[in-house]
């Protein structure tokens, strides 16, 4: 195994890697709405929310040498199913023509007020 860990401004508290490759895949934690180098929630709603999270699963791929299209499943949590519109179009903004496997999945609350939440995994 090998850990992937961009780097972050901000040492991260949490007992996980960001990513972990393992037998030709990159196991991405969630990835939340929140700047990893500062901190911070975004002020705005879903799509400001959905595009900062997809922008932290961008940095650990990079962090890894893969790009977008090598994402094979995703699993996105969010805090109100009402914004699966919202979100889905930012989702699909993100990835262009390629689309991963994937399961949205409303939840009650996420960690530091985030709407947002996406694992995945890519290919090698």
């Amino acid at each position: 195994m090998k850990k992937i860990t961009p780097d972050y401004k901000i040492e991260n508290k949490g007992h996980y890697s960001p990513g972990i490759i393992s037998n030709g895949l990159l196991f991405i934690s969630g990835q939340l709405s929140i700047d990893p180098d500062t901190r911070e929630v975004p002020k705005g709603g879903i799509v400001e929310h959905s595009k900062l999270a997809l922008s932290n699963l961008d940095r650990v791929l990079n962090e890894a040498n893969l790009s977008r299209d090598k994402i094979i499943q995703c699993r996105v949590y969010i805090t109100n199913i009402n914004d699966w519109d919202d979100f889905n179009k930012v989702y699909g903004d993100f990835f262009g023509s390629h689309k991963p496997a994937r399961a949205v999945v409303p939840v009650n609350e996420l960690h530091y007020g985030c709407l947002v939440e996406i694992e995945a995994i890519a290919e090698l």
